[in-house]
């Protein structure tokens, strides 16, 4: 950075600490705690990019990806806590254990009749996480089906037993997206003799997101069916629905119900361990592709913040998580957050969340804490707004424009969020469409993903825009800063020691994406 870049940082940090939390005082360089400049000097953007490429040679050196359960997250795994280690963290390895899922060969879809067609996988279709294997060629028959679609979201399709009456066995049954949850779907479709499923979008048009005729992605939630289980837009679907209509579905799975990973947890042994300030990133990649911006790019934020923080003589406890199998319903932190004990979850003053912080046609969005917009999504627990107000402090500072994103519950502040800790951070955008506004305030291309490799072998480390890396990274570096400093934090509790880095203890335990399967 420039030395302009510098003194705007500098006053990021002091603007954020003054208007989010009234009682602050950053420790100045004359005192204990080291010059925020110089500590904003030390997290270099060539550094982080450095830590995404060698997750890049790790997903190369592993077939292509690092998804919990295969041994290119285990390496990922093994680069974090080492650089960790070295640093002078206190390292644990949580190991748990989750159904794994992945494809062995593409999943086809084709129609048959009326006339043959070959459905393109990613863009037409997808298997949903969790699918069984098989291969057949049947009739397609709706389920209970609302064509055309409801003007607001509401059908029902699939979601009672009563809707497979009369249904034919063998015929491959077509779903809409609904009020209840896919596996439910598919359970009830295998069980009325289903040979195979197809859920299609519900087909209500929306912005981003929002839009029910794109592409459907979803998770069963478990290996619960043994048969072939894909989603499709909304196009597709209603097509399918014609009368007389004949397709084959061939899915190759593989599924292990016991599969096993771990999260990395670090811990400063510095500062007041009742006063922990933590920051979180997924690790894993999905299956098809090595996850260099979802979500290599905030892993990589994380770990170089840590490692300059590793010797900060800190007043509050600096943790840092970086998560495994998110990207199979956010497992890795519900599982850290189930195994706190109430007086643990107190000492977490704060969560921050960084997942996507390099989109190609980024928008630089902070969450939500505070439902400002009064859109989807609520307010997060209380300090969650000032959080957000740390964020716009330091976007404003540097003459970056933001935007508000919701507490959607598609990353890991949602199991935080609900046990009542504050919660923050920033994301770039994944799935959803940018927006000609959006293009107009922070540039790129309207009517595009904001990363059109979203969960494909193309996210890559060409898939990274290292301006939006760069900015993010000097946003955690900053709100790390804030918070390691604070007096006081946005979980309350009482003051600290008036001396940084006093205090002892240390981890007390050994953590599309619609990732619940749950249709919103």
């Amino acid at each position: 950075m420039r030395a302009r870049a510098h003194k705007s940082l500098l006053t990021a940090i002091t603007a954020a600490s003054a208007l989010v939390l009234p009682v602050v005082s950053v420790v100045p360089a004359s005192a204990a705690g080291p010059d925020p400049q110089a500590f904003s000097q030390s997290v270099k953007a060539a550094a982080v990019k450095r830590h995404v490429e060698r997750l890049q040679r790790i997903a190369d050196a592993n077939g292509g990806t690092r998804a919990a359960g295969t041994p290119g997250h285990e390496a990922s795994a093994a680069y974090v806590a080492d650089k960790l280690r070295d640093a002078g963290y206190k390292v644990s390895l949580q190991e748990f254990e989750f159904p794994f899922f992945r494809e062995v060969t593409p999943t086809v879809l084709d129609r048959v009749s009326p006339g043959a067609k070959t459905y393109v996988r990613n863009t037409d279709f997808r298997t949903m996480t969790y699918s069984g294997s098989g291969k057949v060629t049947g009739t397609v028959q709706g389920v209970d089906l609302v064509l055309p679609p409801s003007p607001e979201p509401s059908s029902t399709s699939g979601c009672e037993a009563s809707d497979f009456a009369g249904f034919t066995r063998g015929n491959i049954a077509l779903i809409q997206r609904g009020t209840c949850n896919f596996q439910l779907k598919a359970e009830l479709a295998q069980a009325a003799g289903a040979a195979g499923v197809i859920i299609f979008n519900e087909g209500q048009p929306g912005e981003g997101a929002d839009d029910r005729r794109i592409l459907l992605t979803g998770t069963l939630g478990a290996p619960t069916t043994n048969i072939p289980v894909v989603s499709t837009t909304f196009a597709v679907g209603d097509g399918l629905a014609a009368a007389g209509t004949t397709v084959t579905l061939s899915a190759d799975t593989e599924s292990d119900p016991h599969r096993k990973t771990r999260n990395v947890l670090a811990e400063s042994r510095w500062g007041d361990p009742d006063k922990v300030v933590m920051l979180g990133s997924h690790l894993d990649s999905v299956v098809e592709g090595p996850g260099i911006n979802d979500n290599g790019s905030g892993s990589a934020g994380i770990l170089e913040t840590a490692l300059k923080a590793s010797v900060l003589p800190t007043r509050n406890r600096l943790r840092f998580a970086f998560w495994g199998a998110e990207e199979l319903g956010l497992l890795g932190s519900a599982h850290y957050v189930a195994g706190l004990s109430a007086e643990e979850k107190a000492k977490i003053k704060l969560y921050l969340n960084f997942d996507m912080i390099a989109s190609p046609n980024y928008v630089f969005g902070i969450y939500d804490g505070d439902d400002s917009d009064a859109t989807g999504a609520p307010a997060g627990p209380a300090g969650s707004d000032k959080i957000e107000q740390l964020f716009e402090s330091y976007f404003t500072a540097i003459g970056k424009p933001y935007t508000g994103t919701d507490f959607t519950g598609r990353s890991d502040y949602g199991p935080f969020i609900g046990v009542g800790i504050p919660a923050g951070g920033l994301f770039t955008g994944a799935e959803g469409i940018k927006t000609a506004d959006e293009a107009a305030k922070f540039g790129g291309e309207a009517g595009v993903a904001y990363d059109k490799c979203y969960h494909q072998a193309c996210d890559t480390l060409a898939n990274i825009d290292d301006k939006a890396l760069a900015v993010n990274s000097g946003a955690i570096a900053t709100a790390a800063f804030v918070y390691a400093y604070s007096r006081t934090l946005p979980g309350g509790g009482a003051p600290g020691p008036t001396r940084p880095g006093t205090g002892g203890g240390g981890l007390g335990h050994d953590h599309d994406h619609d990732h619940s399967g749950v249709p919103r």
